[in-house]
């Protein structure tokens, strides 16, 4: 059985390998990711991540080595409240994501979605509490210089510099990478995938 990464994340790559698992192929996708009007975090979480599925879906349908394999798509969304923060592009759009976040809490949503033998989905959505502890002007400056917020939602990165800035996390660490590994494990389990062939051995 293989599985498809609808993805070209280098960080969920990453995740996928610590648990053993290596994809035959990486399809990354290209979805509109606007909120729509009054949506909630969580539901734009869901609704992306099962949008970025079935987009990988339909490509791998069309290769042959790849038409029966499962197909994993996710996608992480930063909130403060129901307010979504953006995946930053610009230094602007990271310095207020990093003063916004600045010695308060904020929620990540990170929603996964897997494509099942039958022709379904299955989607799980896993939420962890980061508390980031005050940030003065220089550090914010400092990391807007380092880069590491291009395109991350909320403006950071958790497994780079921006783990100095975290006081308290409750919930997934994997999840604020990018990818929940127990719930992306027991989804892949579920649906019959070999999650463990490749543990034998494994220093």
């Amino acid at each position: 059985m293989k599985l498809v990464l609808a993805s070209a994340s280098p960080r969920r790559l990453a995740l996928l390998e610590q648990i053993g698992v290596e994809p035959a192929a990486l399809l990354p996708t290209t979805v509109d990711e606007t909120p729509e009007r009054n949506e909630r975090p969580r539901t734009l979480a869901l609704r992306l991540a099962e949008a970025k599925t079935r987009a990988g879906a339909v490509m791998a349908a069309q290769d042959p080595e790849l038409a029966n394999a499962l197909v994993l798509g996710a996608d992480t969304v930063v909130a403060v409240g129901r307010r979504i923060l953006p995946k930053a592009e610009t230094e602007e759009e990271a310095a207020d994501c990093l003063r916004l976040l600045s010695g308060r809490a904020h929620r990540v949503q990170t929603a996964i979605c897997l494509t099942t033998r039958k022709g379904g989905l299955r989607s799980r959505l896993v939420e962890t509490r980061v508390r980031f502890r005050r940030l003065s002007e220089r550090e914010i400056e400092a990391y807007l210089a380092s880069g590491e917020w291009r395109g991350k939602a909320g403006g950071y990165a958790i497994q780079g510099l921006a783990g100095a800035f975290v006081a308290k996390l409750t919930g997934s660490y994997g999840a604020v990478v990018g990818l929940p590994l127990c719930e992306t494990a027991n989804l892949l389990a579920g649906e019959g995938y070999p999650l463990h062939r490749g543990w034998t051995g494994r220093a």
